[in-house]
């Protein structure tokens, strides 16, 4: 019996963000990140327990991805204390709503396209 082939080390290779006109904001596309957003759009602010509870996911799951959207300047982050108890409550910021809602123009525009139909104005 021949011995597996070894394989090359991996190397971590981080995706190239989309280009082009079919480009999807990739910030936005994960879809725990898409559901901070659109939870943001009906009611802001939301605390870290509301959050969590509302999209049923850990609490460091919940922290790299609300990180990410804050470093994308598309939700701000306010920390505070209730009594003894710390309290995070995240904000829809106006460049997190305009980058949502160019998301959602082009998902609409795209299933348009599938579905053969032209997008409305």
């Amino acid at each position: 019996m021949k011995p597996a082939p070894k394989r090359a080390p991996r190397t971590e290779r981080r995706p190239r963000p989309a280009e082009g006109p079919l480009a999807l904001d990739r910030v936005i596309h994960e879809r725990l990140r898409l559901g901070i957003l659109s939870a943001l759009v009906g009611r802001s602010p939301i605390t870290f327990t509301e959050m969590k509870e509302l999209l049923q996911t850990t609490d460091g799951n919940l922290s790299i991805h609300a990180r990410k959207l804050e470093e994308a300047g598309y939700v701000s982050c306010e920390k505070s204390f209730e009594g003894r108890i710390p309290r995070t409550a995240w904000r829809l910021t106006p460049n997190g709503r305009r980058a949502l809602e160019k998301y959602l123009d082009h998902m609409e525009a795209i299933l348009a396209a599938a579905r053969g139909k032209t997008p409305a104005p």
